[in-house]
C-alpha cells in the first residue's frame, strides 16, 4: 500500500526541469582527458615516430683477407714440424717435412701468413690432400681483426653499410665485459655456399655451421678501435676484457637496422 502511494505521488509531481544535469563526475572527466591525451600522443607517434630493430646473426673474428687451408701435396710420414701455431710465415716458408717413397719432401706455405692451426704432428701418416694447417692471410701481426657475420638471405636486405653493431664475444662474457662495438663495412651481394665460406675461413666445419640454415649473406664488420683497452677495441664497458682477442673466436652480432615508421606495419 505504501509503495502504491509513492508511485501515485511520483506521477502527479511535475518534472524537475530546473535542476542541472550532471554528465560526469570530476574523476570521470580526469580519466577522459588522460585517455584523449594518450590517444593523441599515440596517433602522432604512429605517423611521425619510429621503431628501432636489430638483426642477430652468428659470426667469427678473423682478418679481412680470411684464411686458407693447406693440404698435403703427397703421401708419407711427418718427420718434422718446424712451424709453430701463432707464427707468421713468409711465402714459401717450410711448414713440415714428410718422408715419402721418393725421399724427404718439404711442405711449404703457399701464400704465407700466420699459422692458426697445425693439424699434422710429428710421426703422423698423411695422404695426398690431407689437411695439414690453417693460415691467416696477413702480412703483419698488427693487422686489425674484423668480424664476419653470416646473416640469412632475407635478413641481409635490411642491413646498411655504416650501421652500428653490438658483438657478443664468446671468450669475453657479456655480463662482465659488455659487448664489442663495430660498424658494418660491407654487405655481400649474393648468398654464399658452404664451399665459398670454407674457402674464406679455411675451416669446412665452421662453414657447415654457418650454412646450416641455408646459404647466408656475409656481413663484414669493422671493429671500433680504442687505446684505452687491453684488446685495442671499444667495448660497452669502460675497459673490456683485460686480454687481447684472438681470431677464429665465435661471436654473435646484433646489427642495428634503420628506424621504421610504425604506420608502415600498423596499417594493412
Amino acid at each position: 500500500m505504501q509503495f502504491r502511494r509513492k508511485a501515485l505521488s511520483k506521477l502527479n509531481s511535475g518534472d524537475e526541469l530546473d535542476l542541472p544535469v550532471r554528465f560526469a563526475r570530476p574523476q570521470g572527466r580526469f580519466v577522459l582527458g588522460v585517455t584523449v591525451l594518450v590517444m593523441a600522443v599515440l596517433g602522432a607517434w604512429a605517423f611521425d615516430g619510429s621503431v628501432s630493430a636489430k638483426s642477430s646473426a652468428p659470426g667469427i673474428l678473423t682478418r679481412a683477407q680470411g684464411s686458407y687451408l693447406l693440404q698435403s701435396p703427397f703421401s708419407g710420414q711427418v718427420t718434422a714440424v718446424p712451424a709453430q701455431e701463432g707464427q707468421l710465415l713468409p711465402p714459401g716458408a717450410p711448414l713440415l717435412q714428410v718422408a715419402t717413397e721418393q725421399g724427404e719432401r718439404t711442405v711449404r706455405a703457399v701464400a704465407g701468413g700466420r699459422v692458426t692451426s697445425l693439424v699434422a704432428k710429428t710421426g703422423a701418416v698423411v695422404t695426398t690432400g690431407a689437411d695439414l694447417a690453417v693460415l691467416e692471410r696477413v702480412k703483419s701481426a698488427a693487422e686489425p681483426l674484423v668480424a664476419v657475420l653470416y646473416v640469412s638471405g632475407a635478413g641481409g636486405a635490411d642491413i646498411r653499410v655504416g650501421a652500428s653493431v653490438d658483438l657478443d664475444v664468446r671468450s669475453a662474457p657479456r655480463q662482465r665485459y659488455g659487448v664489442l662495438r663495430g660498424r658494418v663495412k660491407d654487405v655481400g651481394r649474393a648468398p654464399q655456399t658452404q664451399a665459398q665460406i670454407a674457402g674464406f675461413l679455411g675451416d669446412p666445419r665452421l662453414a657447415a655451421q654457418f650454412a646450416r640454415q641455408g646459404s647466408p649473406v656475409a656481413v663484414l664488420v669493422e671493429l671500433e678501435g680504442s687505446t684505452a683497452t687491453a684488446s685495442g677495441y671499444r667495448w660497452s664497458t669502460a675497459g673490456g676484457p683485460p686480454y687481447p682477442l684472438d681470431s677464429t673466436t665465435p661471436v654473435t652480432g646484433a646489427v642495428h637496422l634503420p628506424p621504421q615508421r610504425p604506420v608502415d606495419w600498423l596499417l594493412p
